[in-house]
């Protein structure tokens, strides 16, 4: 999705949210000296790391998220894809034995499991926004091989494909590295949240609150936006 467009769903956001812009720009800017100073991946960087395959898994931290991990290494040969997990579905896959070729986090899911995913290979795509750059400040430089990305105006090193959660952002950058086909395990869509999206959840389970509803809504929303405007195919394993 092209800036311009970005740009009117994103001013509707900050209404709908009372997020500040201004707050966004100096999280992005924090993040862009930070990988200016520390080293960061290009897109092409990225695209020639997972040039090996045009056909994505997606993987969301949605209830269904266990069963589609266990179910992929069952029947999928997973070599054969590029594995992207949005945040805190890097630790289901973590415990599955599994490394994501790419995690997109703003920092807010298990950092312990998305180091050791970077450690054992996984490139970073960390996000810059208004709420997170406390998490920006003492955590970035920890991880090797970051793409950044920001929902504001793009500025240097940082990018911004579309996308408001780390599950379609996710989706938005697999098809910026030029994805013809892209599978979403664990993308739910609903009112149930689980400890993989909410680390500090009491249970395994639990009922979404009304902000992270209406985030999910918007992440469908622009989940559909690109089944439609985009030449890719989407196979949601939830339906």
């Amino acid at each position: 999705m092209e800036f311009g467009l970005w740009e009117k769903y994103y001013t509707e956001i900050l209404d709908d949210f009372g997020f500040s812009r201004q707050k966004d720009e100096e999280s992005a800017k924090l993040l862009d000296e930070i990988l200016s100073t520390e080293g960061c991946l290009t897109l092409d960087d990225l695209s020639k790391i997972v040039g090996f395959s045009d056909k994505f898994i997606v993987f969301g931290a949605g209830p269904s998220l266990k069963e589609h991990v266990q179910m992929l290494k069952a029947d999928y040969d997973l070599k054969d894809y590029v594995l992207v997990a949005a945040d805190g579905a890097t630790t289901a896959m973590i415990e599955e034995k599994l490394v994501p070729d790419i995690v997109a986090t703003d920092l807010d899911g298990n950092i312990d499991d998305i180091l050791l995913a970077n450690l054992r290979g996984a490139n970073i795509a960390i996000h810059a926004h208004g709420d997170n750059i406390d998490r920006i400040a003492s955590l970035s430089s920890f991880f090797n091989n970051v793409l950044g990305t920001t929902q504001a105006q793009p500025v240097g090193n940082l990018y911004n494909f579309g996308g408001f959660t780390d599950g379609d952002r996710a989706i938005f950058l697999a098809v910026a590295l030029g994805a013809s086909e892209i599978t979403l395990a664990g993308m739910d869509f609903g009112d149930i949240v689980t400890r993989y999206s909410r680390p500090n959840l009491p249970d395994a389970l639990g009922q979404a609150d009304e902000f992270k509803k209406k985030k999910l809504i918007y992440a469908e929303k622009f989940t559909n936006w690109i089944s439609e405007n985009e030449n890719v195919e989407i196979i949601n394993l939830k339906e």
